[in-house]
């Protein structure tokens, strides 16, 4: 086989997946963006419904201008990594602010969060070690597991009592285990049963990392994510996330109380070999950050908004993936089922995200919608406008149990 041949199925799913209107969704250009919920694609204005931008802030005007400040200052870029070229002050700052803002003594800062999974696994774990991951986890963490080494087992989706089966199995090993989950999962929009999941961990002795990516900023009374909201901050040893949804930006985190987590700059290659943020970056979300820490108030907004549209959507008698979360997910009937909708609402001027197999847990189809506080009451409306002309769809056999 040529090194070509294998991407021949890549090509076919392009073909696959090319709507009536002539656009892959995977990869749609925004020509255009216009503020945090509208843009330009295919020429036509649009209402974003699918951007992860939580809290609204990639247009917020004090995140612009310390990037634009620190641009001025400290140039484009470090032109290295920080192992290299060493850290600039504002990577220490952000860091501080991170470990502040959780009340953990310790961070790290990654160039993404991407990496910040790939490094922390990569690092903590390897060979003779074991992870036990959520089988629904998202593919950063495979990809860390991976890189790790270790062996990996994955426990039933949300599932606490499969989680403590798997780790009794390990016996003694479950003391030199792993258990990675997320605050709130992509995909669905649902939680970790984190409280379970902690009172497990610390029956078997193991050491437990929640990745917080579609959860900071979101979940708390302060926002730190569902660690804060389940009440379990003590009971976790490791927070990763990113900053590219609630914050605006982009970069990745661990916080932890564990002094260890310092070493983790001298064995993550993830951390070693990568290029450190930008100076821009850095500064704006620093800003950002103290944004969020300053305005409980978008929070709540974004809580409305969330309101608002998981109860339009039921009302119209769709088949929703999780409860209210700001990741909103339609389950459809088939793949085609879905093309054929994500087509139809961005015909009516609302872009949401198209979620096939093998990307989507139980071979499922979703229309994807990610809920900002930007979203004004009047866009809440026409993107419910928009879902009510679609079909009904009612689910194959067997899939209601997603739900």
């Amino acid at each position: 086989m040529g090194l070509f041949d294998k991407l021949a199925s890549a090509a076919a799913v392009r073909r696959d997946v090319v709507s009536v209107g002539g656009l892959v969704p995977f990869g749609v250009t925004v020509e255009r963006l216009l503020s945090p919920t509208e843009g330009l694609v295919a020429g036509r204005r649009v209402i974003l419904g699918g951007t992860n931008n939580y809290l609204g802030l990639t247009f917020d005007q004090d995140c612009i201008e310390a990037g634009v400040a620190a641009l001025r200052a400290e140039g484009t870029g470090t032109t290295g990594s920080r192992m290299a070229n060493g850290s600039y002050a504002g990577h220490l700052a952000l860091e501080r602010e991170i470990a502040d803002f959780y009340g953990w003594p310790h961070a790290i800062v990654f160039s993404t969060g991407y990496l910040a999974n790939l490094g922390m696994i990569g690092a903590l774990a390897g060979p003779g070690d074991v992870l036990v991951i959520d089988g629904d986890s998202h593919a950063s963490i495979y990809d860390g597991c991976r890189l790790s080494g270790a062996e990996v087992i994955r426990f039933r989706h949300n599932n606490p009592a499969d989680l403590d089966r798997r780790l009794t199995r390990l016996g003694s090993q479950a003391r030199n285990a792993l258990v990675i989950v997320e605050g709130i999962y992509s995909m669905l929009g649902d939680q970790a049963p984190l409280a379970e999941i902690v009172a497990i961990k610390h029956r078997h002795g193991a050491l437990l990392m929640v990745d917080e990516a579609h959860s900071l900023g979101v979940l708390g009374e302060q926002g730190r994510g569902l660690c804060e909201a389940a009440g379990v901050m003590e009971g976790v040893d490791f927070v990763v996330g990113t900053f590219s949804k609630s914050l605006g930006g982009v970069g990745g985190f661990c916080v932890s109380a564990h002094a260890e987590l310092g070493l983790v700059r001298y064995t993550s290659r993830p951390y070693i070999f990568t290029a450190s943020p930008s100076p821009a970056t850095v500064a704006s979300t620093r800003e950002a950050l103290a944004v969020l820490r300053r305005q409980p108030q978008l929070r709540e907004r974004l809580w409305q908004n969330v309101t608002q549209l998981h109860g339009g959507l039921t009302a119209l008698g769709f088949v929703l993936g999780a409860a209210p979360s700001p990741v909103l997910a339609l389950m459809r009937e088939s793949r085609d089922q879905a093309l054929a909708d994500w087509q139809q609402l961005l015909d009516a001027g609302v872009y949401v995200n198209l979620m096939v197999p093998p990307a989507t847990p139980g071979g499922i189809s979703l229309l994807r919608c990610s809920i900002s506080a930007a979203h004004t009451p009047e866009q809440i409306k026409l993107i419910l406008s928009a879902f009510a002309g679609l079909p009904r769809a009612q689910l194959p056999t067997g899939q209601a149990a997603l739900v």
